[in-house]
């Protein structure tokens, strides 16, 4: 057994014992504070902690809790006590996907909080409400509530709250298939989390989130690593729930690895914890995704046997997405054993009920093993149907997906000019505080001397700081502009270089489906923006108001030299990498190194001449 497993292994055989004892002793003591407690402000928050002790595993128990503390709040006259109790309720009905009602109850918690002032609270309602958006596919409307949040958490300073309300925008775009960015606002609220000294569950949440992102985009290593880092902490505060939800997330990424025996274990441990808590969801997903892993591993009887546990269990909530894949895999389990009847019989509730929520990707892998199924039964002509269904399906996906990745560039792009945008107003603002802070300290300087001037060393003194002043003055300036000119060389790099890998990738398509139209029109437009001589033009304007005379003195001292040739010694100049020089006039690496050859040929150098070295000293 590799040492990772005996790990995992001891942990769950040392941990899990006594998980159910725990839940039961807090609840135990809240029940024992609750019934010896008055009717009071502090018995209200009592109830709200029961609430949560039974939100997950009782929840009809909670929902009378959030009643008891609304009406207890009604009759002390606690606003604050009634406006929780609402939010709640909200919380229940969201818990049993009733959105409608949940979206009531926040909308009614979020009045209270409006009128009492209390911007945080309406902040996290409003944020609870842009989750509702999510779940019903609002996403624009999910994102515009979450900066609303983020923006009401930022300006009272609670920086714990916003590193959740941006953990949810990268949520957002993860479910839009927008990886990149889920994962930067992901890494952005752990950095936030790391800054502060909080509750430790908020933090192994977020490094779930990461490595689920991590998961989408196959890093599966970084993903195990932040999976076990949230497992570690959730262990550490006996929060059992999600320590199971966390073994499930490790066990997908060892399959994925194809490292089945740890992906077993981690599954395994997942419904140890699901049976000790009385669990379905996580109990039916630890089967089915047994099954699945035995199937893959050839023990057909074994995975089947699994599957077949995970559909004949309870599902409660919106658990049919998981009650569709175990369709699909058990279909697939039985073409591979043999019996592809009995398979098709699975595949075809499986293509139902895809169709039935417009869940394109099992519908692809239903339609798939299907075709497998009458193919294995020499059915070509049922076998030919599918497939072109196959095709379709996986036309319409792969379109969307090229979409969803073209759009993402765009949004990156567009969230990088407007921070930049940002960026510049900043330097613009404090170059103008200080220069009024110059002209400020000029005037006094002026009266001073008029009053002093008859005291000529004073005056002296005066005139050498007022000096001193302008040369700090040119030297922010100058500084400001380096840094301009930095940033705009770089992001023309990496505009070129995103435009270029786009071209390749369009090409690539162009060839592999036979189609030019589109692409030839994408592909145009790449090149116009590639070649574009305004972002030159934008780059020399820069270029010039730093390094001042540089382009006169080449042309005077090597009138031979070209404009091509001029723009090369410009970003020299930079001490750009070859890399980014390439990015910035649109040519390969290789071009660069002729590109270099022939100008010290121009240039009279030798090969103990170096290049740099005459750039630098121009």
């Amino acid at each position: 057994m590799k040492p990772k497993i005996i790990f995992w292994f001891l942990f769950v055989c040392v941990i899990s014992p006594p998980l159910c004892a725990q839940q039961n002793q807090k609840q135990d003591s809240l029940l024992k504070k609750y019934n010896q407690q008055e009717e009071s402000i502090e018995k209200v928050k009592t109830i709200q902690e029961l609430f949560y002790s039974e939100m997950y595993s009782t929840p009809e128990k909670a929902r009378a809790y959030a009643q008891e503390g609304i009406e207890m709040s009604k009759r002390i006259k606690y606003e604050s006590g009634e406006g929780v109790g609402y939010y709640h309720l909200g919380s229940f009905y969201q818990v049993l996907i009733q959105m409608d009602s949940a979206r009531y109850f926040y909308k009614k918690s979020a009045a209270f909080w409006e009128d009492a002032g209390d911007t945080e609270r309406l902040a996290s309602t409003i944020s609870s409400l842009g989750t509702l958006e999510k779940l019903d596919g609002n996403y624009d409307k999910a994102q515009e509530m979450y900066d609303q949040a983020i923006t009401m958490y930022k300006e009272a300073g609670n920086i714990s709250h916003m590193a959740n309300a941006i953990a949810s925008k990268a949520s957002v775009h993860s479910e839009m298939g927008n990886y990149r960015l889920a994962l930067i606002q992901a890494l952005e609220s752990l950095r936030l989390r790391d800054s502060l000294n909080t509750k430790p569950w908020r933090k192994a949440d977020v490094l779930r989130q990461v490595g689920q992102i991590e998961n989408q985009l196959k890093n599966y290593k970084s993903a195990i690593h932040h999976f076990e880092s949230a497992a570690t902490i959730y262990s550490s505060i006996n929060d059992n729930v999600y320590l199971g939800h966390a073994y499930s997330d490790l066990g997908t990424s060892y399959f994925e690895l194809s490292d089945f025996d740890n992906a077993i274990l981690n599954y395994e441990n997942s419904l140890g914890i699901a049976d000790s808590l009385d669990i379905p969801d996580m109990r039916q997903n630890a089967l089915s995704n047994l099954g699945m892993v035995y199937s893959k591993m050839g023990q057909y009887d074994k995975g089947i046997s699994y599957l077949e546990k995970a559909l004949s269990k309870e599902r409660k909530r919106n658990s049919l997405a998981n009650h569709i894949s175990n369709l699909i895999e058990l279909g697939h389990a039985w073409n591979r054993k043999g019996n592809p009847d009995k398979g098709i019989g699975y595949l075809n509730k499986a293509i139902y009920y895809a169709d039935s929520i417009k869940a394109s990707g099992k519908s692809l892998l239903a339609y798939g093993h299907r075709a497998r199924a009458h193919e294995i039964l020499q059915d070509f002509q049922n076998s030919t149907k599918d497939l072109k269904k196959y095709q379709q399906i996986n036309d319409s996906i792969y379109n969307t997906t090229k979409s969803q990745q073209i759009e993402e560039l765009r949004t990156i792009y567009d969230t990088e000019k407007k921070e930049q945008q940002i960026a510049l107003q900043e330097k613009e603002i404090t170059v103008l505080e200080q220069k009024a802070e110059i002209s400020n300290l000029q005037k006094l300087i002026m009266g001073i001397g008029l009053l002093l001037s008859l005291i000529g060393f004073y005056a002296i003194r005066q005139k050498m700081k007022r000096n001193r002043l302008e040369r700090e003055k040119v030297e922010i300036e100058l500084e400001f502009k380096k840094k301009e000119l930095t940033t705009h060389a770089l992001n023309l790099a990496r505009k070129n270089e995103t435009l270029e890998n786009l071209k390749l990738k369009a090409q690539e398509l162009k060839e592999k489906e036979n189609t030019g139209t589109g692409y030839n029109q994408l592909i145009r437009s790449i090149n116009f923006d590639l070649q574009d001589d305004n972002n030159w033009e934008n780059f020399s304007r820069y270029f010039e108001e730093v390094h001042k005379d540089f382009n006169s003195n080449v042309k005077t001292k090597y009138p031979e030299v070209t404009s091509n040739e001029l723009r090369l010694l410009a970003l020299l100049k930079m001490n750009l990498s070859s890399k980014e020089i390439a990015n910035i006039l649109n040519i390969s690496a290789e071009g660069i190194k002729k590109a270099r050859y022939r100008l010290r040929k121009k240039l009279d150098l030798s090969t103990e001449d170096s290049l740099q070295d005459l750039v630098l000293s121009l």
